[in-house]
């Protein structure tokens, strides 16, 4: 009857509490480009899986993070649009999450680094948006020199090959226009309806 009284007491003062986890877990590690990038390009990234390694549901978010004193420069986290940048993931489910870089017209020539990192994202009592665990993968690349105008024909050929067919489309029937334009100016065509006369 001790022996219960004890386990019991035990119980009571100590009880058992369980905790549950949020974690994140990505199944890249490194994002490696390895052709130069053209200042204005739009380049399509690697796809990252993210995972949800706790045991309760959460909801998640990308961002673009660095080393506080990298060598290599930093891109600009405005560079980047995730699809999606926030979505929910039940405990142990996985979503494929895009990146689209688009460098600017003036990117400086160089080697960049960056984290792409996925992260849990809770509500606090206040309503604020809080971080906790993370999980990321590297990327790294280089973007080659190149003058203004260069950068203003690779952000228009990359916009055109990553908005086909329909970039191409619109620009046959632009061209089409023009040159119906072009016809009605400079040629002229008479055509006459009549009868014949007979004799």
């Amino acid at each position: 009857m001790k022996k219960f009284l004890l386990v019991l007491m035990v119980f009571l003062l100590f009880p058992l509490t369980t905790f549950a986890s949020i974690g994140v877990g990505v199944g890249t590690g490194k994002i490696q480009i390895d052709e130069y990038l053209k200042p204005g390009g739009i380049y399509e990234l690697p796809a990252i899986v993210v995972l949800n390694t706790g045991d309760e549901p959460s909801e998640y978010g990308m961002s673009i993070e660095y080393f506080e004193k990298q060598p290599e420069m930093k891109p600009d986290h405005t560079w980047f649009d995730f699809t999606p940048a926030t979505f929910h993931l039940d405990p142990a489910k996985a979503i494929s999450v895009s990146t689209i870089l688009h460098l600017p017209v003036r990117t400086a020539p160089g080697k960049y680094f960056a984290f792409v990192e996925a992260h849990p994202v809770k509500k606090d009592v206040a309503g604020q948006a809080t971080i906790g665990v993370a999980a990321a993968a590297k990327l790294y690349f280089t973007v080659a020199p190149a003058n203004i105008w260069e950068g203003f024909y690779y952000r228009a050929s990359s916009f055109i090959v990553r908005s086909s067919p329909w970039s191409y489309i619109v620009g046959g029937v632009i061209a089409l226009a023009i040159l119906i334009l072009i016809i009605r100016r400079f040629v002229s065509l008479n055509i006459t309806i009549g009868k014949r006369s007979e004799k």
